[in-house]
């Protein structure tokens, strides 16, 4: 019994924290990431890394949405998870214009 108290802790938990992260700064990026479908991910490799990629890019859009990361914060991030990670958020029309916005700001 005491495993399963543990379970629903666990899961109010995140479901909580699940919750803030939409609310938060980046919800709208969130949406339309999950909003991609299967074929679309696929597109970018011909293996399983994009869908293990993806999934990592939306937990860290998560976290970073939740801890309520500057825009450069979220895309140097994006960049250390690297260039399918990339490619999958060039996806987003919201996140892409992060992406190439700290790409201008270097620039200058």
């Amino acid at each position: 019994m005491a495993d399963l108290n543990a379970f629903k802790n666990d899961l109010e938990n995140d479901l909580e924290a699940g919750r803030r992260a939409f609310e938060g700064k980046y919800g709208a990026e969130i949406n339309e990431l999950m909003g991609l479908s299967l074929r679309e991910i696929d597109e970018i490799t011909p293996d399983t890394t994009d869908l293990q990629t993806y999934d990592q890019l939306i937990v860290l859009l998560k976290q970073a949405s939740r801890h309520n990361l500057s825009q450069a914060q979220l895309a140097e991030n994006v960049k250390a998870l690297g260039s399918v990670a990339m490619k999958i958020a060039k996806k987003s029309v919201s996140l892409a214009s992060i992406y190439f916005l700290r790409k201008t700001i270097r620039r200058r």
